[in-house]
Parts: C-alpha cells; structure tokens; sequence
C-alpha cells in the first residue's frame, strides 16, 4: 500500500454474488453422474445423519462420490472444474475498474472472498488473479496432488473471522497468535469503517451484522430477474441487516458501481478531512496548538 493513500477492502461472498448458482453445480455435479437436486439432498441427508457441519459434509460428500464415480480430484482438476463458472454481467472487468476509481481518489483498494465454496474452483476462474486473498474451504493434497481431506471449512458463522484478519492484517489462516492478540482500533491496517462486505443472502448475515456493528458497509446483492431473490434481499434490508441492496451487476454505471463509488467517495472525504484538520492543528514549526 502506497504512503498516504487510505485503505479500502471489498470483501465478497461468491456464490449468488458474484456467480450464479453453486459452483459445483456447473461441472463437477455432472461429472460425478448426479443432479444437482440429488447431490445437495443426500449432503442434507449425512448432515441431518451425523448432526455435522454442512460444508465438511458436502465435502467429504465431493470426495466419496468422485472416487465412485471414477472421478479425478487432484488440485488442477477442482481448478478446472472453476473455469466453467459463469459470472454476473461485468464481473469480470470490476476489479480493476473499481480500483482505477479508487486510486484517483488516493484510497488503496483491495478485494478479497469468504466463501464456503471450494478455493480451487474459484481460482480458476476468470477472476481467480484478482483477489489478495480468497477465503473459502479447500482440501489438503497428498504427493500425488489428490484431495485427502478439507484444510478448511468456511460455512456462514466462521465467516467472521476473516473480517478480522483483514482488519488486523493478519491474513494467515494458519495464524492464530496474532488474530487472538489485542491490537487498539488505530494501529489496525484496515478500519472496520474502510471495510465493504457484499453478499447475497441468509448465510452472509453474521457478516452483515458485524459490518453493521462495526461501522462498515453491508451490501446484499440479488441474481437480475429472480423475484425469489430480490424478496431475500428487500427482507434483509427490512430487518436493518444491510445498508443497501443492487443488481448483481458488477457494469460501470449500475447501481451496484455507483453505492461502491459513493462509498469510496465518502472514505476519501473522510480522510481528507483528517489530513487537513490535523494539519490546523499544528503550528507552523509542526507542533501540536
């Protein structure tokens, strides 16, 4: 980050917000000879079974019936099965997009997931290179690069923590002396104030409600069309989870493109106005009055 320039991060969930749809549903349901509708309902079903983690199960429910099925998950495949995808209208030229906007007004910006999905899959991606960090659950690999066991399972309560990482800059999920130890407000990299969460629905509200709690940004987004979708968001919204609800389209001029840009406006001000009321505050040799 440049000296002098204020921090922003923009964190997103994935699926239903900046992707239609559930990931696996695209490629590696298929793959593995199911319909979608059946593989999420058995997932329901070892879940109700085991009284388990919905993510672990749907996990371990990859693993199981891709090895039936003959199926491979070796890293590059979980990347591959991601390049099928299919993102929301002008996704794919955000990131860089935003980040011009924000640069001209001297505010870094940084994008960042939390996302229960699976992170190879977003990796691969055509937006895979865009994030500082992708939090989302992901396997550990053995020798031979084949998925043994999950490394990480984010469903919606664990979500949180990865707020504060960024917050703190402790961004290592492995770290956890750091993320523990009491850091004051102002010596955090990023100020909860300078931090934009957009999701699409229920399993984002803890997020939302710390966003809320914290002074950030909420922002619950809906797939164009979809009356079911935009009834979640109007609720979410009735109910002060939110700060404001759009479009899941990510074009320059949506109104998506213009609640981010009011709000970098607004973190600039911001800290213009700190830069020049620190500055009267001070004698002309640079001390304080």
């Amino acid at each position: 980050m440049s000296a002098g320039t204020t921090p922003l991060a923009l964190v997103y969930d994935f699926d239903g917000t900046l992707a239609g749809g559930n990931m696996q549903e695209y490629e590696f349901v298929p793959a593995i000879g199911m319909a979608k509708e059946e593989f999420w309902r058995e997932v329901e079903e070892l879940s109700t079974r085991h009284d388990a983690d919905g993510i672990l199960m749907y996990m371990m429910h990859m693993l199981d019936r891709a090895k039936t099925a003959n199926v491979s998950v070796r890293r590059d495949d979980f990347v591959r099965f991601g390049r099928s995808v299919e993102l929301f209208p002008g996704v794919e030229r955000w990131f860089d997009r935003i980040a011009v906007y924000a640069a001209e007004h001297n505010v870094a910006l940084e994008h960042y997931i939390v996302s229960s999905g699976i992170r190879e899959m977003i990796e691969g991606t055509a937006i895979g290179d865009k994030f500082t960090r992708i939090y989302a659950s992901s396997f550990v690999y053995d020798q031979n690069g084949v998925a043994r066991w999950p490394a990480l399972a984010v469903n919606y309560t664990t979500k949180t923590q990865f707020l504060f990482r960024i917050n703190k800059g402790t961004l290592a999920v492995s770290d956890s002396e750091m993320i523990n130890r009491y850091v004051p407000d102002a010596e955090r990299p990023v100020p909860f104030s300078n931090i934009v969460f957009i999701g699409d629905g229920p399993t984002d509200v803890p997020c939302f409600r710390l966003m809320r709690e914290k002074g950030g940004h909420a922002i619950a987004v809906y797939r164009p069309g979809t009356p079911d979708a935009r009834r979640v968001a109007d609720e979410l919204l009735r109910d002060g989870r939110i700060d404001s609800i759009a479009p899941a389209d990510y074009r320059d001029g949506e109104p998506l493109d213009e609640i981010v840009k009011r709000i970098v406006d607004a973190i600039a001000a911001r800290a213009e106005l700190a830069r020049v009321v620190e500055a009267s505050n001070k004698t002309p040799n640079g001390r304080q009055k």
